[in-house]
């Protein structure tokens, strides 16, 4: 099941396990559940710390196992096999059910053993989501260090009638003791915060009591990250205040085109960058919605002033927008209605839930199509719409796009309306030459239609276009002295992460040029 390269480093890993280990595998006579087997046999006999018992019981799911430590059930179950994404997921529960100290603050690890209730999460994913293992390394972190909380990951292609019965149609989808809990991408404080009621009031409190910034930056992707260090590197205090570190770059699979580094992924990158960031003293705090900026005043004598949803505010002498920018919708009638229910954002990760079906990609530019070319390989039939006359991706991406045989190519043509009853059954769009409407009968709708910036708070504080963009002059000046702005929720042409990067960079240089002639003695 696991190839040599593969077996040396996970037994290297393994070396770290401390408490014996002890894999319950429920099992039956189909395929997947020889391929499980094969997978627990390769794992066991990379050392003597793990056992393997193999059960035909009446499990829920099969095939599938938990992890325990030898007499203690630590409510952790895979059931699928957690491969692809999920493989990093295995790992990180092996080593933390066998003693391994997790990688998490103390206090956090004390709001977990803190958290009193009954706690059975289910978590059902697909093997080429990204950001599932997030979810569910979270989950199994708590449960290892709360007994009072399980968690159990399923692959819903594998699991394809319970996917159906509970109407799932994204990943990661999150119930809590059988009802809905959550869906997408989320962090451990994310689920923490919601299980844990008195968490944002208390967050409020020990944020506002900070001591101001020097400059305070707003947004967590590639232009804040640059910011912060950049910031960092002259010696003034720097502070990050992020709705999820990262950004947009974290829904990012494939990237190709940032120099120096001839092929990464998004959640890889991130990493590296919050890697870097630790590398100097800045405070991140991650988590935090930005409600609204108070401008200083212009000689400094009133600091700046960042108010959070939480009720928090955070004071700086300078600010650094770096908001980002998000998926665009199509904003017509269904879309909402039908969000998680057929209409996605993400075709890497909601794709493989469309196994068969017929579904529809909405936007003809680079995503649109690499969406189109890859969920071709899933799906029964993909139906392009593009709004103008012609597609606007790379010419290899069209050729290879016309060259698939269950593609199908509609231009100029204008969606109008998302249909269904509990889920997507099709969409209506208008031929924008001849005025024609179409109905077409769908179960899955991706749409890759661009991206929106994040400056909704922004809105009579500073100058924005007509678009939401913040204005800026060449050195990220806004129209209001002492705030500054980078990165894609800015007018800068081509949003792109090393243009981002770029961005935040000169923003932090501009804002330290502010300081010290703010500072300095008329």
């Amino acid at each position: 099941m696991l190839d040599a390269n593969i077996k040396t480093q996970l037994k290297a890993y393994l070396e770290k396990v401390t408490q014996p280990i002890e894999i319950v595998a429920s099992l039956d006579d189909g395929e997947k559940s020889r391929e499980m087997q094969a997978l627990l046999n390769d794992i066991v006999g990379l050392t003597d710390k793990i056992t393997l018992v193999e059960v035909r019981d009446d499990a829920e799911r099969k095939p599938s196992f938990a992890l325990n430590r030898k007499g203690v059930d630590m409510g952790i179950r895979f059931a699928g096999l957690p491969m692809g994404h999920e493989f990093t997921s295995l790992i990180l529960a092996l080593l933390q059910v066998g003693g391994h100290p997790p990688k998490a603050e103390a206090e956090v690890i004390e709001q977990i053993r803190g958290l009193d209730g009954d706690y059975h999460f289910e978590t059902y994913i697909s093997l080429s989501c990204h950001n599932c293992p997030e979810v569910v390394q979270a989950l199994n972190l708590m449960a290892v260090i709360n007994p009072k909380v399980r968690h159990t990951m399923i692959d819903g292609a594998l699991f394809q009638d319970e996917v159906d019965a509970r109407k799932i149609m994204a990943v990661p989808t999150i119930f809590l003791n059988g009802e809905h809990f959550g869906q997408g991408r989320m962090e451990l404080g994310e689920i923490l915060a919601k299980v844990d009621t008195g968490a944002a009031a208390r967050d409020a409190k020990k944020l506002s009591a900070k001591d101001p910034f020097d400059v305070l930056i707003v947004g967590g992707g590639p232009a804040g990250a640059a910011a912060a260090i950049y910031a960092a590197r002259k010696g003034i205090r720097t502070g990050i205040v992020a709705e999820r570190f990262g950004g947009q770059v974290m829904d990012t699979l494939g990237i190709e085109n940032f120099i120096s580094v001839k092929e990464t992924e998004g959640p890889k990158l991130v990493a590296a960058l919050e890697e870097h960031v630790k590398q100097y003293e800045v405070d991140v705090m991650n988590l935090q919605r930005a409600a609204k900026v108070v401008p200083g005043s212009e000689d400094g004598s009133r600091l700046a002033e960042v108010q959070l949803d939480n009720g928090a505010a955070l004071k700086a002498k300078t600010v650094i927008v770096a908001t980002g920018a998000r998926w665009r919708e199509m904003n017509v009638p269904g879309e909402q209605e039908f969000r998680g229910k057929g209409v996605a954002y993400c075709p890497h990760c909601d794709g493989p839930l469309f196994k068969g079906k017929r579904v529809a990609v909405i936007g003809g530019g680079n995503s649109g199509v690499e969406a189109a070319i890859d969920l071709a390989g899933i799906v029964a039939h993909v139906t392009l719409l593009e709004f103008a006359e012609d597609l606007r991706a790379d010419a290899v991406l069209q050729r290879k796009l016309y060259s698939l045989p269950n593609v199908t190519v509609i231009k100029s043509a204008q969606t109008t309306e998302v249909t269904g009853e509990d889920k997507v059954s099709g969409l209506m769009y208008k031929d924008r030459v001849s005025g024609d409407t179409h109905w077409l009968e769908l179960e899955g709708i991706f749409v890759q239609i661009g991206l929106l910036p994040n400056t909704d708070f922004l809105k009579g504080t500073l100058e924005l276009t007509r678009f939401g963009e913040i204005m800026i002059d060449a050195r990220g000046h806004t129209s209001v002295p002492g705030v500054f702005a980078a990165g894609d929720c800015t007018t800068v042409p081509y949003k792109q992460i090393v243009i981002a990067m770029g961005e935040g960079s000169k923003a932090a240089l501009s804002a330290f040029d502010h300081l010290i002639r703010t500072s300095a003695p008329a």
